[in-house]
């Protein structure tokens, strides 16, 4: 495979830009090799600088739920962007939009836009603690809830990828309000709050661990979180950047039957345009200014582009049986990498919800991850660096890091899945 002008781009880019690109993943660190450039997108393939066709399961890590460049989602963003791409006014899209994701998840009463998933944790949790009059968060090991200080404390992710658990630039004192404990493991969660608990303002956690592969929760862990949370007067968060509209329609909460007092969105809402959102109870939402006094504003926040590109994709997606053969789609491909890899003796760990699967290649068969500690104990990066080349060779993108989740769209067909299955094949026969 050619990859001249990526080489060219990635060269020159390493001298414009620190690490020669602006999210860290797409480095290729964790795989090794050069990263490839992308020039266009259409349904379930993307094409690089040099021509290379791909059947991509990034999908620009989630939000591109109906696939590249969808036809009424493009339609959408040019017709508003000819009538003007921002304001800084209130739009009658933002109502649209709004009335349509309460519709969808349930437990969401009002919403606020915000420009990012970073934005929307963050803003989540200044809120919580303005509610709860309280300081300290409780976070997972390997949850990635985007970049925030308070955040970036046994992140996730990237982080997770370049082997960095914290970042410098964390303050002490930033890092001492947050604490952490492993995914799934409600007994550190009583030990945390046994200690802390009239302390805490909040827990926020992913309901799929996607970003440190693809982990499921376990032995009720979700519900039984929420009661310890409301116990104790704390706000359960949860994150549903990645799994809004994906785990389910409703999100991961309406699959799981979880009651979030908020939610943190992004992805889909936006159809491949920055947006974010953190959304909740009436009660707790109206504390936020200008209804109440916890401030947070943005430029663009709700801009008329990114409502467009949501409301379009949102709409597509509820159409009578779209979600349900995405779903059936992806659990096709997560089956038959499970069923290629143990025919060929390969030790893995596939699993899926909606939308969303995770594969890991494991370093022996008895090994399972169910939390970040066991995905660094008995994930084998450096043999899905292989893996990953080689189908990048075959013409299938898979995410560049053994601790992301993939994505499958509208557009991936039966070919799409049998072409990328007898890729896998071939890569690891």
């Amino acid at each position: 495979m050619i990859t001249n002008a990526s080489e060219a781009l990635f060269a020159r880019a390493t001298e414009l830009i620190p690490g020669g690109v602006n999210s860290p993943v797409r480095a290729f660190r964790g795989v090794g090799g050069t990263p490839r450039f992308m020039e266009r997108g259409a349904g379930s393939r993307v094409w690089d600088a040099d021509g290379n066709a791909y059947i991509d399961y990034i999908q620009s890590w989630g939000p591109l739920v109906m696939g590249h460049a969808h036809p009424k989602v493009v339609e959408a963003i040019a017709t508003q962007a000819a009538l003007g791409t921002s304001f800084g006014t209130p739009t009658k899209a933002e109502n649209t939009l709004a009335e349509l994701v309460i519709d969808m998840v349930p437990s969401i009463e009002m919403i606020r836009f915000v420009n990012s998933g970073t934005e929307a944790t963050m803003s989540a949790l200044r809120l919580a603690r303005a509610v709860t009059g309280r300081e300290k968060i409780l976070k997972f090991s390997g949850c990635y809830h985007g970049h925030a200080d308070m955040l970036l404390v046994a992140a996730g992710s990237g982080v997770a990828t370049l082997g960095l658990p914290d970042s410098p630039g964390v303050t002490a004192s930033t890092a001492a309000a947050t604490l952490t404990v492993e995914y799934n493991d409600i007994d550190a969660v009583l030990a945390v709050f046994a200690e802390h608990g009239s302390e805490i303002a909040a827990v926020i956690v992913e309901p799929i661990a996607a970003n440190m592969g693809f982990v499921l929760p376990t032995n009720g862990f979700l519900h039984k979180l929420q009661d310890i949370c409301r116990a104790n007067g704390a706000m359960f968060i949860l994150d549903e950047v990645m799994t809004g509209f994906r785990a389910s329609l409703g999100g991961a909460q309406e699959a799981m039957g979880l009651d979030p007092d908020i939610t943190c969105l992004g992805k889909v809402i936006g159809g491949g345009l920055p947006v974010g959102a953190y959304a909740g109870k009436r009660d707790i939402m109206l504390n936020v200014a200008p209804a109440g006094k916890m401030y947070q504003a943005g430029t663009l926040s709700g801009n008329p582009l990114a409502m467009a590109a949501g409301l379009a994709t949102l709409s597509l997606l509820r159409e009578d049986g779209v979600f349900a053969r995405i779903a059936a789609q992806t659990e096709k491909l997560a089956n038959g990498i499970n069923a290629v890899c143990t025919a060929a003796g390969v030790p893995v760990q596939t699993a899926s919800m909606g939308t969303m699967f995770g594969c890991y290649f494991l370093k022996s068969a008895d090994g399972v991850i169910d939390s970040y500690a066991a995905a660094r104990e008995h994930a084998n990066p450096a043999y899905f660096g292989e893996v990953f080349h080689g189908m990048l060779e075959r013409g299938v993108y898979l995410a560049p890091s053994q601790f992301e989740a993939g994505f499958v769209s509208a557009a991936h067909s039966d070919d799409d899945i049998e072409t990328t299955l007898s890729a896998l094949d071939d890569t690891i026969s």
